[in-house]
């Protein structure tokens, strides 16, 4: 007999741990910008997995890769060599810029990586501490918690790992009121997602580059959810120009399977020696295939030009969704990375999205933010945006 949702929901509450504030809804099955429910009934994703289904869900590129490594060799341990670890590696750096990968298990453990390699860039001289962006998000581990700039998800694991300095984004004489002779980096992110998609603007960018340059400071780019296309080039930081030093990656990285990496330039990389610092299963067999399938999606079914033209269309639409609508007090975002600032709660209405059969997520309260895959077909997407519009207009 299949299972209800009030069952799978019993069962969650019995025997797994309470630290997320789940929506009643149980998905099973999944394919492009499509979701079903336990019950059977259908749902359109406009922010699949927290953007790490960027190509969809489920792929057939991907699942094909996937499925193909797996029947060969699902895992290889990092004191060994194996081909795709290094064309993926490869791959990677030919999009982006002059540098050496390390791969690891997720976005957070990216940021751990990178908070330990600008620490061995500055022990030399007593350097240890980065200057980070107020509400910035790099993750929940102890490191990627702390360098996060929101107390909500500190409170509680006080003492918190020393050393991180905030400033406002997009205020470049704050960064450098706040450099101090301990300063090693700034880590930002080209666009803030769970801090509500806030855009740092290419000024910004280009001005703590010469910051850095100037004070001897590592320049480090979080793009976990902003990279891998999903901004409309390879990655966010290519709309600037503006090249970091060291660049962390996830979500789409793996088109759904679970995997991150750190780009970091030569001189930098090779900071990290052996037994500095490692991973188990970090870039292992089946998450490099699926990195090379994702970058063959994105390149053999144009989806940077694609995004840019979807992108055009949404922003079009939801200007003109808030003529009709007063209490939506901003549009920003780039690409498929999209928020919609309220005046109000936002929280009710992505509950009665979701009544609707639409899955949206709303942050910081009053941001609604949208994923779109880089996939949908531009009906979907309209017809999203119709449902998210009725919602919208309900509220007045």
């Amino acid at each position: 007999m299949a299972e209800t949702t009030n069952q799978v929901i019993k069962q969650y509450d019995k025997y797994v741990m309470n630290t997320y504030v789940r929506q009643p809804l149980v998905l099973t099955k999944g394919k492009g910008s499509r979701v079903w429910d336990v019950e059977g009934q259908e749902y359109l994703d406009l922010f699949p997995g927290w953007g790490v289904s960027g190509l969809g869900h489920n792929h057939p590129w991907v699942m094909r890769a996937l499925r193909g490594q797996s029947t060969r060799l699902m895992h290889v341990p990092n004191n060994f060599y194996h081909p795709l670890q290094a064309k993926a590696a490869k791959a990677l750096v030919e999009r982006s810029f002059e540098g050496k990968v390390f791969f690891s298990n997720s976005g957070a453990e990216a940021v751990e990586t990178a908070i330990k390699l600008s620490r061995k860039f500055g022990a030399t001289d007593g350097r240890f501490e980065i200057i980070v962006m107020e509400r910035s998000f790099h993750g929940r581990t102890t490191g990627a918690m702390s360098a996060t700039a929101q107390p909500k998800y500190q409170q509680g694991f006080e003492p918190l790992l020393p050393g991180f300095v905030r400033a406002p984004l997009n205020d470049l004489e704050a960064v450098r009121r706040a450099i101090t002779p301990k300063t090693c980096a700034v880590l930002v992110e080209p666009i803030q997602g769970e801090g509500g998609v806030r855009v740092a603007s290419h000024e910004f960018l280009a001005g703590l580059r010469h910051i850095c340059d100037e004070r001897h400071l590592l320049l480090i780019f979080d793009e976990v959810q902003s990279g891998m296309g999903r901004t409309g080039t390879w990655f966010a930081y290519q709309h600037s120009g503006v090249t970091p030093d060291i660049m962390l990656l996830a979500k789409t990285l793996g088109g759904g399977f679970p995997i991150g990496a750190v780009i970091a330039k030569p001189a930098f990389a090779d900071l990290l020696t052996p037994g500095t610092h490692a991973t188990t299963y970090g870039g292992n067999p089946l998450g490099c295939a699926c990195i090379l399938a994702t970058i063959e999606v994105i390149d053999q079914e144009r989806l940077l030009e694609r995004v840019r033209a979807l992108s055009q269309h949404v922003m079009a639409r939801l200007q003109r969704l808030k003529e009709q609508a007063p209490f939506i007090t901003e549009i920003r975002g780039r690409g498929l990375m999209i928020g919609v600032e309220l005046s109000i709660d936002g929280r009710p209405i992505v509950e009665a999205c979701r009544a609707k059969r639409l899955l949206i997520n709303c942050t910081q309260e009053r941001v609604l933010r949208l994923l779109p895959a880089m996939t949908i077909t531009k009906a979907q997407l309209d017809h999203g945006l119709n449902m998210l519009e009725e919602v919208l207009i309900q509220q007045q």
